[in-house]
């Protein structure tokens, strides 16, 4: 469809050139100079429609070609989270962190075979994720440093909060990737459970259903 928007654009622009002149020239007595001024005018016109129209074209959003370089780069964001994961000294930021990458590995893969979820997971992948990327990256130089001051101590304190406040947030965020899809069959199981007992199997035990007598 849009080769064949692309291939028509300038036949639609010659025709409507074509007819701006012969209207003016022959119908109407214009001379040949100002025909031929009104008739580029309004080849030019249809160009320019022409290139609007592909603008657009061009500016919408590719669900599947987008996604997927989005995700790219996601999982190169993550890996390099994964490989800081030993450099950190303190245990518990350690813990938090590899949870934080697993947590991601999973979002990152529920999002690449289900396009349609980004949009729920717009931010983690726009800003969560990177800047994630970066705390940590900081918390890992200043960690480096063995300083210690207030400001230092303070820093790191923040940070490591900030760790674990990402931590718990990735996880919710995967749990809305999910929702619809319980919510959903949460109510396909009720509706299931309501067709069997009105088809009197309403008293199956686990027994029954294993194959028992």
């Amino acid at each position: 469809m849009r080769d064949k928007k692309e291939n028509a654009g300038p036949i639609v622009s010659a025709v409507l050139g074509a007819a701006f002149f012969a209207v003016p020239y022959v119908a109407l007595s214009v001379p040949l100079l100002p025909s031929l001024g009104i008739a580029v005018a309004a080849f030019g016109a249809g160009n320019l429609l022409f290139s609007q129209d592909k603008t657009k074209i061009v500016g919408t959003f590719d669900p599947v070609k987008d996604v997927t370089e989005i995700v790219s780069k996601a999982k190169k964001e993550n890996h390099q989270i994964v490989g800081m994961i030993n450099k950190i000294d303190d245990e518990k930021v350690r813990n938090e962190i590899r949870e934080i990458t697993d947590t991601a590995s999973k979002i990152i893969e529920t999002v690449e075979k289900n396009p349609e979820k980004y949009d729920k997971a717009k931010n983690f992948f726009g800003y969560y994720l990177p800047v994630t990327l970066k705390i940590i990256n900081e918390y890992d130089n200043i960690e480096n440093q063995k300083l210690n001051n207030s400001e230092v101590r303070k820093f790191m304190e923040s940070a490591e909060n900030m760790i674990s406040k990402i931590n718990k947030s990735f996880k919710i965020q995967l749990s809305n990737l999910y929702q619809t899809n319980i919510i959903d069959t949460d109510a396909e199981m009720k509706v299931f459970d309501s067709m069997l007992n009105l088809d009197g199997f309403d008293e199956l035990s686990d027994f029954n259903i294993k194959g028992g007598k």
